[in-house]
């Protein structure tokens, strides 16, 4: 089949004078196909079919499947179609298919952008939208327990500003820390909350609220709204800032940066995005210019009581990392499992062992500072065990000299039948030797 634009060109090279072979070798055709073209036989852009058409007696079934069930796998149909004599092959039922236009439009899965949508007006300080964003390849050396980042984005629906935090997991305890991190980064409150149908904030059973995201939603003063289902355009502001921060922060991300330098990478990343343009109902303008005419509400004094659960392995030194610093435990859980509990916004953290026991306590220092906390006890202990357990003496040499002891020259005299001890030969032997060089000194 020749495209328009080839057929043009082979007129246009047999206007010049050109042969139908001399044609068909520049153009790599058959001559069969350019005498055709050139005569009018057959028309561009449209593949000649075979005659008689044997698609043709099944068209009836295929409209009739498909209307059907628009989604219908072309392999599956193939299937149907062999019983019923269809010889073809998959790639020509796919093709008729599609020259045919048998395929009709599924109105119910239509992409939002071919489907009406109204404007949405967002006043000022009126809604906050909230949406996890999974980030896959995440640095080893964060310590986190799948290889799997989260970051939660909170974005302004009326002025477009946004800020982000990262997080280990999407558990419903990770969600509200993260949330009272997020909500210090943008300011204030608003007067509604928008997420979509998560789990950790709608019971997929009853569809109401968790009880303890309502609490946090009380304990904040908010109105908590999801989005019905397959409507997730009606929170574009935070989809939107979701695919700039994972295209133009997380794919350029250096490996080295620890779980900190990261965290503030995304927020500078954030307050620079404040300077894009947005339209406003007066024109354009920036989303910093149009924050400022939010009207956000005061955080609570209080922070809602959120203890945070995650796991770590202890290293060989007693010593677990958390948070950018290391923190001792009891030297009998070195190389084994603990887990780290975590009263958001507490000074202190708690290491369990896996079965709830509360073993150590420290004081939190400053995240990301590499600080090292060890408890006194555990530093003695530590010492004591390792002192228990190191082997007497210092270790041999590859090359050091090591003769027979005395129980080994017992055991040899044994086995030769000795009269005395072959120590005592040796040393009479050495004895005498020793005389004789006295003698011959001058």
């Amino acid at each position: 089949m020749l495209s328009e634009r080839s057929s043009v060109y082979i007129h246009a090279l047999k206007r010049q004078g050109m042969t139908i072979s001399e044609i068909a070798r520049r153009t790599n055709h058959d001559r069969k196909t350019i005498r055709a073209y050139l005569n009018g036989d057959r028309v561009p852009g449209r593949r000649q079919r075979a005659v008689p058409d044997s698609f043709e007696a099944f068209v009836d079934y295929v409209s009739a499947r498909l209307s059907e069930d628009p989604h219908l796998w072309a392999a599956t149909l193939l299937d149907e179609l062999r019983p019923l004599g269809y010889a073809g092959s998959y790639p020509t039922l796919t093709r008729q298919i599609r020259d045919r236009g048998l395929r009709p439009a599924c109105a119910a899965c239509a992409h939002v952008t071919k489907r009406p949508n109204a404007v949405i007006e967002h006043p000022p300080g009126e809604e906050t939208q909230f949406d996890w964003l999974e980030l896959p390849d995440a640095p080893t050396h964060w310590g986190f327990p799948t290889k799997k980042a989260f970051l939660l984005v909170g974005s302004l629906a009326h002025s477009g500003v946004w800020r982000a935090v990262l997080a280990p997991s999407m558990d419903l305890p990770h969600l509200l820390a993260a949330m009272s991190t997020l909500l210090r980064l943008l300011g204030g409150l608003t007067r509604v909350w928008r997420f979509d149908r998560m789990r950790t904030v709608l019971d997929p059973v009853t569809g109401d609220l968790t009880a303890m995201f309502a609490g946090f939603a009380k304990h904040h003063g908010v109105q908590v709204v999801a989005c019905r289902p397959r409507s997730g355009n009606r929170k574009g502001v935070v989809e939107k800032n979701n695919h700039t921060a994972a295209q133009r922060w997380w794919r350029t991300l250096p490996d080295e940066l620890t779980l900190e330098q990261a965290q503030a990478g995304v927020e500078a990343f954030a307050r620079r995005q404040d300077q894009r343009r947005r339209e406003d109902v007066s024109g354009w303008s920036t989303a910093k210019a149009m924050f400022a005419a939010e009207r956000l509400r005061a955080l609570p004094p209080t922070v809602f009581p959120v203890i945070l659960t995650e796991e770590r392995t202890a290293t060989r030194q007693a010593l677990i990392d958390w948070r950018g610093n290391r923190y001792s435990v009891p030297p009998e859980l070195a190389a084994g499992k603990v887990v780290v509990h975590h009263r958001h916004g507490s000074d202190t953290i708690d290491i369990a062992t896996l079965s709830g026991a509360v073993l150590a306590r420290h004081r939190v220092a400053e995240p990301g500072l590499g600080v090292t906390i060890r408890d006194t006890g555990h530093v003695t202990a530590l010492e004591t065990i390792a002192l228990a357990s190191a082997p007497p003496g210092r270790s041999h040499r590859r090359k050091e000299r090591i003769p027979p002891g005395a129980t080994a020259l017992r055991a040899a005299a044994v086995l030769t039948g000795a009269a005395e001890p072959l120590s005592t030969v040796i040393s009479l032997a050495a004895y005498e030797q020793a005389a004789k060089n006295r003698n011959t000194l001058p």
